[in-house]
């Protein structure tokens, strides 16, 4: 749901009715992942998705349902093999939907309001709501604060919110949106109650040193894919604000200085373009000894090479000499700057997910892979955290 918080927010302050439909459950190749949502106002204006277009029509059906009879509905969509073109996922995967209705006289809609935005504002918070469960507690919800204090209920037995507010802390730590299991009671015995809890937590962070037309054109495709996005160099005459219009922060400092003073997380991921000795060093140094999403440096073989010199001169061992990705980017034939920034991006997504980077055609490899659970911040700094 709070995929498409910036909407439902505006729709709360609106007081507009509406139902959403939230993705609670996925297998096989299912094109959306868990939270991924679909909404729909008493006026049939919908915002969102669920399934990249093969139930889309079904489930807006399902939301003008569930508004007009103000109970929640789940429903399993797969595909259909004695008929290809039933409602179904023609992808051959299974998706679980739980479609609430938000009508301006819900108990629970103060709690998804402030969860909307939360998530609207880039602030951290999450919401636990039952995904599968006794009818009477679907649509009870659970707002979760940065410091993990609740407010809401989920509406069963006392004990279900307490565990639902662990449960929920753990993952807001990680930055995750996930399902979990617990007893109706909250305890490990009793009818198993499945929980949603999404996360919102602020954007990772891509920070590119050198300001170079590749820094631009990164900068545009970074901010394109949800990164927060700094561009740093030392010399002023070169990071202006008006050379990288993209970027969220232009940045004059050295870059080792500057990653020192932030405090980053396994989301993080470093793109060095410099591909200057003086500044890349003591850059390198310092993020390969970070649980960083991804370390990346531009620069020809024969470059890396003498870097890697450097840098185990420095007395950086194999393993972390390993995390490194030089030259950067996937081989694509790149040769102008927007090219060679798809190059870049290409590679922070497959090592985000696992993807081994060659044509899906003709390759008997999964299309979707899921992504493993994120590390709580780490690093020093006054800088905010950004998971």
């Amino acid at each position: 749901m709070l995929d498409i918080a910036a909407e439902l927010h505006r729709w709360c302050q609106e007081g507009r009715d509406f139902a959403v439909a939230t993705v609670v459950g996925v297998s096989d190749s299912a094109p959306r992942r868990v939270g991924a949502a679909l909404a729909v106002d008493a006026d049939g204006e919908a915002v969102g998705g669920v399934s990249g277009g093969c139930v889309e029509g079904a489930v807006h059906e399902l939301c003008q349902e569930a508004l007009e009879s103000g109970g929640s509905i789940r429903q399993t969509f797969g595909y259909g093999d004695e008929d290809a073109f039933a409602v179904g996922l023609t992808c051959g995967g299974t998706v679980d939907i739980l479609v609430t209705p938000v009508r301006a006289d819900a108990p629970f809609r103060e709690v998804l309001a402030a969860a909307a935005a939360d998530a609207a504002a880039g602030r951290t918070s999450a919401l636990v709501r039952v995904a599968e469960g006794p009818a009477g507690l679907l649509g009870g919800a659970l707002r979760l604060t940065a410091e993990g204090e609740p407010h809401g209920t989920l509406g069963g037995a006392p004990g279900l919110d307490t565990a639902a507010a662990a449960q929920g802390r753990a993952l807001l730590a990680a930055g995750r949106t996930a399902t979990v299991t617990v007893g109706a009671d909250g305890g490990s015995c009793g009818q198993p109650v499945t929980l949603l809890v999404e996360s919102s937590v602020p954007p990772p962070r891509m920070l590119v040193f050198g300001a170079v037309d590749f820094a631009a054109a990164l900068a545009r495709i970074g901010t394109f894919l949800g990164y927060h996005v700094t561009v740093c160099d030392a010399r002023p005459v070169f990071a202006t604000r008006r050379r990288f219009p993209d970027a969220d922060e232009v940045v004059v400092d050295w870059p080792h200085r500057y990653l020192d003073a932030q405090r980053l997380d396994a989301r993080t991921v470093v793109c060095v373009l410099t591909h200057d000795t003086k500044f890349d060093v003591p850059l390198l140094e310092r993020a390969l000894r970070l649980p960083l999403a991804y370390v990346g440096a531009m620069g020809s073989r024969r470059t890396h090479h003498h870097r890697l010199e450097r840098l185990r001169e420095a007395g950086l061992t194999s393993r972390e000499l390993a995390a490194l990705r030089s030259p950067i980017g996937l081989d694509l034939g790149a040769r102008t700057p927007e090219e060679t920034a798809l190059s870049i991006a290409a590679e922070i997504v497959a090592v985000r997910y696992g993807g081994s980077g060659v044509p899906l055609n003709g390759a008997r490899i999964p299309i979707h892979h899921d992504a493993g659970p994120a590390p709580a911040p780490v690093g020093g700094g006054t800088g905010r955290a950004a998971g």
